[in-house]
């Protein structure tokens, strides 16, 4: 689940290559990647950290195990906490805006972003119940009680990624753009108490995800963008699943990761599924 760097601190956004038969981790000169988006692709705690602490962003997240794949020059200018306001704005005061990292010579842009706008881990940490029902308070409920609140935001984010869509494609004419979404971090029905969460709770948080990542597909696709669903490719991973299985760590990590994100098992599968996504649009364009 996508957090804000507050939850990181407590510890609880293509061309030639393909087909080229250049080997598989290759760099080739000039193949410009630029990386955008939010602590579900900065990696936060997962080893090894990039030298600017700011960000807590990893060496080994998703962007970088995708620019291996596909041979890029990466410019990786994700970071935890990031809103898409922190595209065009200062983030954490001193961090250029995103966008700066985008010019007429980036050949591909991957965003994952969204997560902190909905406010999806405080909601997450606020459904967690150290005793199960009925002692405690739904946060299903609370959500719900007038409407559904996370539905609102969602509905509110989607004007501003458009914007956003729409800023890296005039920033960067000549690159494929790629939105990322968010995965299946809760089975049906939680696992409480090994996540501390009820049932109904798990549910509806995993529905606001899915919710969320449903959108940005929408919205990816509506600007010629393509989607990248982790939902599938992370299902059977969840928090709930044993530490060499899970592709997200739980409220309690079990191995190096921030709480409620993904860890390097997830990692490395999101690049992977990246750089297949982004393989297969450059197939069928030289196939038509």
């Amino acid at each position: 689940m996508v957090g804000i760097r507050s939850s990181v601190v407590a510890g609880v956004g293509v061309v030639a290559l393909l087909g080229s038969g250049a080997p598989a981790g290759a760099e080739r000169d000039g193949f410009e990647y630029v990386a955008m988006g939010d602590s579900a692709a900065a990696g936060p705690l997962v080893p090894s950290p990039d030298p600017n602490l700011l960000c807590f962003r990893s060496t080994k997240n998703y962007p970088q195990v995708a620019a291996a794949r596909l041979g890029a020059e990466l410019k990786d200018v994700t970071c935890s906490g990031a809103k898409t306001e922190d595209f065009a704005g200062r983030q954490h005061a001193v961090l250029p805006p995103q966008y700066e990292a985008l010019s007429d010579s980036t050949d591909l842009v991957t965003v994952t972003i969204g997560g902190n706008d909905v406010g999806l881990v405080q909601a997450a940490i606020s459904c967690l119940n150290a005793f199960p029902e009925p002692v405690g308070k739904s946060c299903a409920d609370s959500f719900t009680a007038n409407g559904d609140e996370l539905a609102e935001r969602i509905d509110e984010l989607t004007p501003d990624f458009d914007e956003a869509l729409e800023e890296i494609t005039d920033r960067a004419p000549n690159a494929e753009v790629v939105v990322v979404g968010y995965g299946t971090y809760l089975p049906p029905g939680g696992c409480y108490p090994k996540q501390p969460m009820w049932a109904r709770d798990a549910d509806y948080i995993q529905s606001s995800v899915d919710d969320l990542s449903a959108r940005l597909g929408e919205r990816a696709r509506a600007h010629g963008a393509t989607f990248v669903d982790l939902g599938p490719v992370s299902e059977g991973h969840d928090v709930c699943q044993a530490p060499e299985q899970k592709y997200f760590e739980g409220v309690v990590p079990t191995s190096w990761a921030a709480p409620l994100h993904p860890n390097a098992l997830g990692m490395t599968a999101f690049g992977n599924a990246v750089a297949d996504a982004v393989s297969g649009t450059q197939q069928r364009v030289q196939a038509g």
